[in-house]
């Protein structure tokens, strides 16, 4: 069998192990020993006084990617189905465990026994779900198709790819408009210098009305749609073998940001508002992004690299000319307080980073090939 698969399946686990970790830490804030607390009362995790139909349900759910996807990994290494079951189980396990017993220095976070044994279950049915996959051969139809889509060194491309609709079920400023990074280095620096005050000053200034971004124009937020949409039909061109593959790559993209963009509009702002987003501009823009992929399908991989670049750069500037939507910042409020916190911590931070993860991985693609 090849090797490939699990290439894509460890990075996943990693992705998705760092999101358990945020979501169940958050907010980070006020650390300290449980006041007269033993080193025992603070290993010890007891049952919940009450419990929510939710979170039985979050807390099962959240942890079985974790045991499928390292059962997976540790199935294609050639383990068998005992060790790669205990495995992918155990990881879960104790995974849950040291984050339970970390709660317990965070005063805002609730440690539970039920919550250990919920996460424990799901990663032990994850790990039971990879051996029925691995059995019915579903891993090496995924390689083929992956081998016929992408080529078979396309597995951090596919990765990437995967994450582009995750990226967009977060709240943006603009459709497709992801990188919004500057009001989180802007908090950061501002924690950095407190009580320094030349730079309170300095970043002040950047704050005042005078300096606060103007409404982008139609042509700029089409443009940055259009960008939005062209940059991950490229990084796909950059790996996949055939044109009229890539032609299919460029007519599904446009239906996988419609599907998510409106499945984001409708968690922030209800059901019935599921489709707000799709302006005829909104749209106008789409079908030009389509188009121009469309038309770059017969490109090299080393231009499709380089054209990448560009479309991701020109996507982040135009992103942080944006001005804050206050109807934005309410569903931003309404992400980080409501139930969707667990599901906040990774469509926030990959909507953030993944621009930059793909420059990233373009840089090293551009450096390899030359």
């Amino acid at each position: 069998m090849p090797p490939a698969p699990r290439a894509a399946a460890r990075p996943l686990a990693g992705l998705w192990i760092a999101l358990v970790v945020y979501a169940t830490l958050f907010p980070f804030e006020g650390w300290r020993f449980p006041p007269g607390a033993s080193l025992g009362d603070l290993l010890t995790l007891h049952w919940p006084r009450w419990w929510g139909g939710f979170d039985v349900v979050a807390n099962g759910l959240g942890y079985l990617p974790i045991g499928l996807l390292l059962a997976l990994a540790s199935l294609r290494d050639g383990r068998g189905r005992a060790a790669a079951f205990a495995f992918g189980a155990g990881a879960g396990m104790l995974l849950s465990y040291g984050l339970e017993v970390t709660q317990q220095l965070l005063p805002q976070r609730v440690p539970s026994l039920m919550d250990w044994v919920l996460n424990s279950a799901g990663a032990a049915f994850g790990a039971l779900l990879a051996q029925a996959m691995f059995a019915a051969g579903l891993p090496t139809r995924w390689q083929r198709l992956h081998n016929r889509w992408l080529g078979d060194r396309g597995s951090s491309a596919a990765v990437l790819l995967m994450l582009w609709p995750v990226a967009l079920l977060f709240p943006t400023p603009m459709p497709l408009g992801l990188g919004q990074v500057g009001g989180l280095l802007q908090e950061w620096a501002l924690a950095a210098v407190k009580d320094v005050a030349w730079a309170e000053a300095a970043l002040a200034w950047l704050e005042s009305p005078s300096s606060a971004a103007r409404p982008l124009s139609r042509f700029a937020e089409g443009l940055t749609t259009v960008l939005g949409l062209l940059a991950p039909c490229l990084v796909a061109y950059t790996v996949a073998p055939s044109q009229w593959r890539r032609i299919g790559l460029a007519v599904g993209a446009p239906l996988v940001a419609l599907a998510a963009t409106t499945l984001s509009t409708a968690l922030n702002f209800g059901p019935d508002h599921a489709f707000a987003w799709s302006t005829p501009g909104a749209l106008t823009a789409l079908g030009v992004g389509a188009a121009l992929a469309l038309g770059l399908s017969w490109i090299s991989p080393r231009l499709a690299a380089g054209l990448a670049l560009v479309a991701m750069t020109g996507l982040v500037v135009l992103v942080h000319q944006a001005p804050t939507d206050p109807y934005f910042a309410q569903s931003l409020q309404g992400w980080e307080q409501g139930r969707f916190i667990r599901f906040h911590g990774l469509a926030r931070w990959v909507g953030w980073l993944w621009p930059y993860a793909a420059m990233a991985w373009l840089l090293v693609r551009l450096g390899r090939s030359a």
